[in-house]
């Protein structure tokens, strides 16, 4: 059986197939829910099809999953990291498929599909490291003779459910540090994603096979709500990183909460960029385009409001419109392209609605603000003006929508910055310390990445990546993030053999 297209066989490359069963359960491929199709959002057309999970399929794998975990967790972590090393080395040889293929499917330019790729193999690098350097601490005891000492162990099993807009990439940020920190991991990639879900997965399963370890230390469905349900409720499952929704996010925290389990949320995004009136202006125009329509709006970090001091707005304003003028659209593998469509026909449904309703708001589009007859899901980058107390500003619309609006002090700008429910990236474009040092301190940005003079995307991994408020709370990546994916022991050790005598009692 070969593919319906010719420019979908190199996808044989990465052990895709036109028909692919799309669960790795206990080292074999297997799958018995429904069958379902990938498509190419630039064309609507079918790219292959996948056997979903069943909840059968599910148990199966999570019972090999927990026997997994006392394998996984005995070897010394830098052998672990040894393991995602080869893991990071085996992506890195198929950088540009698995890229491509990230583009196909989902529909952001090749560029960003191959640094989705590469920021998986980074995070294979940045883990090896880890894996050596995972430490306690010696906490002085107050008792003679007492040693008091922070210990690190692993959880277990580590939960990851994956969003459409970053397929591989968030799977990264989370499986490369949970597999140092001696965890196994559950995958359930995003539903219409699946090939990508079975390619990264086959590169992991192949190194893990070398290595003659389980297969089931690494796990991982293609399917849908059941399934994402499933690991939310399963007890067997310490820690579930999620990303996607606020709403459904509360959901599934509320899942894990009741079962005392813990969440790792990466939600909505509603990131506002500031521009003061003694702003370098072309760079601050540059960033807002490329924060505003990359990935055609559909990135967590994607600007979605421009506040901009009265005294330079309309230079901006006009500015801005004449590169939007400029921006391609087209087929993301084509490399001059540089947006893509969106993810899905709903997705452009909801673009068409969420038109609707900035226009009853009051919002004056200036430029976009329709979608582009042809058989995929392109819609027009678009710039509105809209007051800041607009209800619709405070929502995150998927796609590649940007609300202007002018402020006349930097505490108004903050202000405004900070009014929205989600708190994830935010940016200032400003030369002056006084202004920078406000910005990043308790009465500036109230979000988890708080940038300067650099858009509100393009986080680098060496950082912990996420928000605040209705973003979740949840931080991945760099830093200290690596906790998270472990239980904390704090133990006492009396190695003078004395305890404290209690008075009066006779222990005789």
């Amino acid at each position: 059986m070969s593919f319906e297209r010719k420019e979908y066989q190199f996808l044989a490359e990465i052990g895709v197939g036109p028909a692919n069963p799309g669960c790795y359960i206990n080292g074999e491929w297997k799958a018995r829910g429904p069958l379902v199709s990938s498509v190419n959002p630039s064309n609507n057309q079918r790219i292959a099809v996948v056997t979903e999970a069943s909840i059968e399929d599910y148990e199966e794998g999570l019972m090999a999953c927990s026997e997994a975990a006392k394998t996984w967790m005995k070897i010394p972590a830098p052998k672990r990291g040894e393991i995602v090393r080869q893991i990071g080395e085996a992506l890195r040889a198929k950088l540009g498929s698995l890229g491509r293929l990230v583009s196909l499917e989902m529909g952001k330019i090749l560029a960003e599909g191959i640094g989705e790729v590469q920021e998986i193999v980074d995070m294979c690098d940045y883990a090896v490291g880890l894996s050596r350097q995972i430490n306690g601490s010696i906490i002085p005891s107050e008792r003679p003779d007492h040693m008091m000492c922070e210990v690190w162990n692993p959880m277990g099993i580590v939960g990851v459910i994956t969003a459409f807009n970053f397929p591989c990439a968030v799977l990264g940020w989370n499986a490369c540090l949970a597999l140092v920190c001696g965890n196994c991991v559950v995958w359930k990639g995003a539903p219409t994603t699946p090939l990508v879900t079975i390619a990264v997965t086959k590169l992991v399963a192949e190194v893990l096979e070398k290595n003659n370890l389980p297969g089931a230390i690494f796990t991982s469905f293609c399917g849908g709500a059941e399934i994402g349900e499933a690991i939310s409720k399963d007890a067997r499952i310490p820690l579930v990183s999620f990303t996607g929704s606020s709403k459904v996010g509360l959901m599934v925290q509320q899942a894990v909460n009741q079962r005392f389990g813990k969440c790792l949320l990466e939600l909505s995004g509603n990131n506002a960029i500031i521009i003061m009136e003694d702003a370098d202006i072309g760079l601050a125009v540059r960033s807002v385009l490329f924060a505003a329509v990359g990935t055609a709006g559909q990135r967590c970090t994607t600007c979605r409001r421009l506040l901009v001091h009265e005294s330079i707005y309309e230079t901006v304003l006009n500015q801005l419109i004449d590169v939007y003028k400029q921006v391609k659209m087209g087929d993301p593998l084509e490399k001059s392209t540089l947006v893509g469509p969106l993810h899905t026909r709903a997705s452009k449904e909801n673009f068409e609605k969420g038109i609707e309703i900035i226009k009853f708001q009051g919002g004056n589009i200036l430029i976009g603000g329709s979608t582009v007859e042809s058989e995929g899901n392109f819609v027009q980058p678009t710039i509105v003006e809209i007051s800041p107390n607009a209800s619709v500003v405070k929502e995150e619309l998927f796609g590649p929508v940007l609300y202007v609006m002018k402020f006349q002090t930097f505490e108004e700008a903050v202000e405004m910055n900070n009014s929205v429910p989600q708190g994830l990236s935010s940016s200032i474009f400003t030369r002056k310390p006084e202004v920078i040092f406000k910005w990043i301190g308790p009465h500036g940005s109230d979000c988890g990445i708080v940038n300067v003079n650099i858009p509100t995307n393009g986080a680098e991994i060496g950082g912990a990546f996420g928000g605040e408020k209705a973003t979740g709370g949840g931080r991945e990546a760099g830093s200290d993030s690596w906790k998270q994916y472990m239980r904390r022991s704090t133990c006492t050790i009396n190695y003078g053999n004395e305890l404290p005598l209690a008075q009066g009692i006779n222990f005789g």
